[in-house]
This record gives structure tokens, sequence and C-alpha cells, in this order.
């Protein structure tokens, strides 16, 4: 697999370095270069697929922090500064990594290979890897690893914009994923799992509690919205004495 790269940088230095770094890294290739946010906003290719956005963090006009927030969900992006300091704030704009000038290329090449891992999970996702019906079980992505769940572990799917949480029975702690509500609803077999709400999946036998038009999970209430609330009746009259 070839990973699209581009480069915002106003310092010509740092761009022509992570230039050479590219270009002598196999598995990547050069799509743009721009010496600022605002230039490469208005001049990235719409007709290629940017995999990788390198992207410088103090810059004049539009820094690369604002900036992040524009590009395309579908692009990984690394983050590359001279300030300590910026670290945190490049993760809670969901950067895949960050790089602390000057950057070696050993750092660089970590960085991207894990990149790769990201990409390479995803193609195999997208190719199939999903719910194993004849082991009742499902594959996720999670945290650059591909997490195996048995459906019947799983209490209830919860929606966070691009995000799902996974809560799994007997685990303290959801499995976070970077799939949509309506991607992991197409997974899952729907004679065991029902929507519940836009940002809900249920276990239909892990049910045990209807409280005032919400379903409980120990100390949660998940909510059954009007538009799902005929479905799940329909389901409860079927299985009620």
């Amino acid at each position: 697999m070839i990973l699209n790269c581009a480069i915002v940088d106003d310092e010509p230095l740092a761009l022509e370095l992570l230039r050479s770094y590219v270009e002598k890294t196999s598995f990547l290739r050069l799509v743009g270069r721009y010496s600022s946010a605002v230039q490469a906003m208005t001049e990235i290719p719409l007709h290629e697929e940017v995999h990788i956005l390198f992207l410088d963090i103090q810059m004049p006009e539009l820094n690369g922090l604002e900036f992040s927030r524009m590009v395309s969900p579908g692009t990984r992006i690394i983050f590359t500064t001279a300030f300590g300091q910026y670290a945190l704030d490049s993760y809670k704009v969901n950067a895949l990594d960050y790089l602390l000038k000057p950057v070696s290329y050993v750092d660089f090449l970590q960085s991207v290979n894990k990149a790769m891992q990201w990409y390479e999970l995803k193609q195999k996702a997208d190719n199939g890897i999903g719910t194993d019906e004849s082991e009742n079980c499902i594959y996720v992505k999670s945290d650059y690893k591909l997490i195996r769940i048995a459906l019947d572990r799983i209490l209830y799917i919860e929606g966070l914009k691009d995000y799902v949480k996974i809560h799994v029975e007997d685990e303290p702690k959801a499995v976070l994923s970077l799939i949509s509500m309506k991607a992991m609803e197409e997974k899952l077999p729907s004679s065991r799992f029902i929507r519940v709400h836009r940002s809900f999946i249920v276990q239909k036998s892990k049910i045990k509690v209807i409280d005032r038009g919400r379903i409980v999970f120990g100390k949660e209430y998940i909510p059954v919205s009007d538009s799902y609330k005929q479905e799940l009746q329909t389901y409860l009259n079927g299985h009620s004495v």
C-alpha cells in the first residue's frame, strides 16, 4: 500500500527535510507541500486522497491546530513543531502522532509506520474483517489494533460522533472504535441487536429491566427514541407473558 502525503510548514528548512524523508521512504508518495495552512487549504489536490498530513502548529494567519479541524476525517494528521507544550493540544484534535523538531528520520519512520498500520487495519476491515458468524464474534479496530469481541458479551453500543463505544459485559472500560453507528449496525446480526436510539444499539437478550421507557444496564439508562420505539415494543410483545 502506498500512502499519499502532504506537508504544511512555514519553515523552508523543515519543509525540505520532511520532503527528503518522504521521498526516501518506499511506501510514501508526496502529493503536495505548502508554506502555509492558507495555501494548503486552497491547493491540496481534491482528486488525490491525502492519507498523511504533516502539519506544523505555529504558523501565521491560520495555525496547524485550527487547520486540522478543517481537514477530511479520513486524513491522519502528524503534527510537527519546535514547542513541546502543544503535545496535549495535538491529541485533543485526534492527531495520529506528534513530532518535535528537529525531526529525526527514526522518529519520522516510527510515525509513518504507525499510519501504515492504521490504514492496513482499516483496509482489512473494509475488505470483510468484521463479524464472524461462525465464531459469534466481531473484530473492531481500536488503538491501532484489531480486537476480537464475543457477540454474546456485548451489552450495548453507544455512538459518539465518528466513534462508537462498545460496552462489554464484565469489562470496566468500553472499547472505543473509529466507526459510524450505521456501519456498526450493518456489521451486527439484526436477529440479536436492535437500534433503540440514534446513539444506541442494544443486544436484545441483555435487556433485563425497562424503567419508564428507558433500558437499564446497571447504573446506565439507555433512552428509547420515538422513531425506534415500535420495533422495540414488537420485540417485547413477542417475549412477554
